[in-house]
């Protein structure tokens, strides 16, 4: 249990540079939440919905992120700052982050019948800030998925989501940093207050890979046409 929880508690401070310490980390509303939410989770499964509820009630007033007590959850989980909502049939992988006001919302309750109507996320995928995932759907192991982009459709493995609704980006996540905060491949330095800039840069700087890319190509279909003429 003391290695698990030490694992834990390293597995965020290789995402986060903020913490000196892992008590430091403890400190955490992200922590704290998965932590209770884990009691919730098996009251739940023991049919205590009621002490599930409780528990996630005193969560979320703690804590101000909002789990239902019927999420699975995988390991090393880390919820960034705080005003996030996961419902009841969402399902998260291992080492997945999730950053402030984020929701794996559901769609069609279908008259209150339940199933599945939250979003899965798979190992590794990190969903930026102001994020809506909605609905049944998939968002692939590794996936970006950028700030405040609205995701309503299944995410490819190792994609990049960006915009409203979210498109995937031309930047492939794969060729940067193994981790990239906000789920923004641009900047590793990446500012919440200044997302749409960081977004802009990003479309700007793909943009101009493809173009240079275009270039070279019709300066090598030029080059050939002039060896052929002289031929």
């Amino acid at each position: 249990m003391k290695r698990e929880l030490i694992a834990y508690l390293d597995s965020i401070k290789a995402r986060d540079p903020a913490p000196r310490s892992r008590w430091e980390i403890l400190l955490y509303p992200g922590v704290l939440a998965l932590g209770l939410h884990r009691v919730a989770h098996w009251l739940f499964n023991g049919e205590l919905f009621f002490l599930a509820r409780l528990v996630n009630h005193i969560s979320r007033m703690l804590t101000a992120i909002d789990i239902h007590p019927g999420a699975r959850i995988g390991a090393h989980f880390f919820i960034d700052h705080g005003f996030v909502v996961i419902g009841e049939t969402a399902e998260i992988g291992d080492n997945v982050t999730i950053y402030q006001n984020v929701t794996l919302g559901g769609t069609n309750p279908a008259d209150g019948v339940a199933g599945k109507r939250h979003p899965t996320i798979q190992d590794d995928a990190i969903i930026g800030s102001g994020a809506q995932v909605l609905g049944p759907i998939v968002v692939g192991q590794g996936a970006r998925i950028g700030a405040n982009a609205v995701v309503t459709r299944d995410v490819p493995e190792g994609a990049t989501m960006i915009g409203i609704p979210a498109r995937p980006t031309l930047t492939d996540a794969q060729s940067y940093h193994a981790f990239i905060p906000y789920g923004t491949p641009c900047s590793e330095r990446f500012d919440p207050a200044t997302q749409q800039l960081e977004l802009l840069k990003c479309e700007v700087e793909t943009l101009r890979g493809k173009l240079a890319k275009l270039i070279d190509e019709r300066d090598g279909a030029r080059a050939d046409d002039a060896d052929r003429q002289t031929a």
